[in-house]
């Protein structure tokens, strides 16, 4: 992303909370129109695939677990797919330089998994300020294929290489500029903390039919290594059994980590429907766009024959759609479902094609 379109989105962010907070008649102390309710119903926060989308009153607690589950399966080259076949063959070794190191990648992913088990707490002070905490544990599972030798399409086999352990951590605070009871704006600030590993290992199998330990390509590390600040503004509306929304987020890494790289901006831009079906359930409808560049930077103990190593195959732009469930019971507990598929991948160089995604998750105030 240029330093045009980055300060474009920053401007962007601070002039519509500007021009929200000057609204006329902005009432800093009204309630949103489910707080004004003391029934709680299952349509009034957003499908559960969406981070800092709500805020609490003076006092409130809340803790939340979400369950992802993300699968990945084949390659594209930029929009294609592209076989295996074709990336051992014709896709350039970005390493091809180093001794014993074949022209062309010869290692390729198939299939891949993301496990994830998020944490929340949510506290809010006052009624303008909610202040927020995300631990995240991470379980990755790729498998991948090793051609034989410097050229040609014979396989020599698969292997698989996995990762686990505690991801980054986020520190946020939601700060409410209007809500008028049916349309309600707050400001997002997050800072992520590297609290992730970033050199994990893992034994190959290389072209040279050697089991060797080396440290794994970017995808399967668990942390970014690197203090990111993420900025946005998040907008609800409520008008009796529907509730809809959108949310922007914009993030950059503030350095770089101590491998050497930093992870691409990110730019996200999410909406959504939802309706109440019965008392207890509604649905949800929602759409995501991801804008993410390229690593910048490399780290040089990451240096092999596969796509995942070269910080330039990584990045792109994407579209999900998403359906969700929404339940709630006794009052207090609220359990929500989310499906997505992609809608469009468009990704820099060379990488693996997302298939589904799932999320799961439990909420509780207090």
């Amino acid at each position: 992303m240029s330093f045009y379109t980055k300060a474009a989105c920053a401007v962007a962010i601070s002039c519509l909370s500007v021009a929200v907070q000057a609204h006329n008649g902005v009432d800093h102390t009204k309630q949103t129109k489910h707080h004004d309710n003391p029934k709680v119903l299952p349509q009034t926060h957003a499908p559960i695939g969406v981070m800092g989308d709500h805020m609490h009153q003076a006092g409130e607690f809340m803790f939340s677990y979400r369950y992802m589950d993300m699968d990945m399966s084949g390659n594209l080259q930029g929009n294609d797919d592209i076989s295996s076949d074709k990336i051992a063959t014709t896709v350039p070794n970005k390493f091809a330089s180093m001794p014993m190191m074949p022209p062309t990648v010869r290692v390729v992913p198939q299939t891949m998994t993301t496990k994830m088990h998020m944490l929340g707490f949510m506290y809010a002070p006052t009624n303008d300020l909610t202040l927020m905490l995300m631990v995240n544990y991470l379980g990755r599972e790729m498998l991948l294929s090793t051609y034989k030798g410097m050229m040609g399409t014979k396989q020599l086999g698969n292997f698989n290489t996995e990762s686990e352990g505690l991801g980054d951590t986020k520190l946020g605070l939601l700060y409410r500029l209007h809500d008028n009871g049916t349309h309600h704006f707050h400001m997002n600030v997050n800072w992520q903390i590297p609290t992730g590993d970033i050199d994990k290992t893992s034994e190959v199998l290389t072209p040279m039919n050697m089991r060797t330990n080396m440290r794994m390509p970017y995808a399967m590390q668990l942390g970014s290594g690197s203090n990111i600040v993420e900025l946005g503004t998040t907008y609800n509306g409520y008008v009796n059994k529907s509730n809809w929304g959108a949310q922007i987020l914009y993030s950059t890494a503030l350095d770089t980590n101590d491998e050497g790289y930093q992870v691409g901006d990110k730019m996200q831009l999410t909406a959504w429907y939802a309706h109440q079906l019965t008392n207890i359930l509604s649905s949800s409808l929602r759409l995501h766009y991801i804008n993410t560049d390229e690593i910048d930077g490399m780290d040089n103990k990451i240096m092999a024959p596969v796509a995942t190593a070269n910080p330039e195959n990584y990045g792109g732009d994407y579209i999900n759609a998403s359906f969700g469930l929404n339940t709630v019971f006794a009052n207090k507990h609220r359990v929500s479902f989310e499906y997505s598929i992609p809608l469009k991948q468009t990704v820099k160089g060379v990488q693996m094609e997302m298939d589904k995604m799932l999320t799961v998750g439990y909420q509780i105030a207090f």
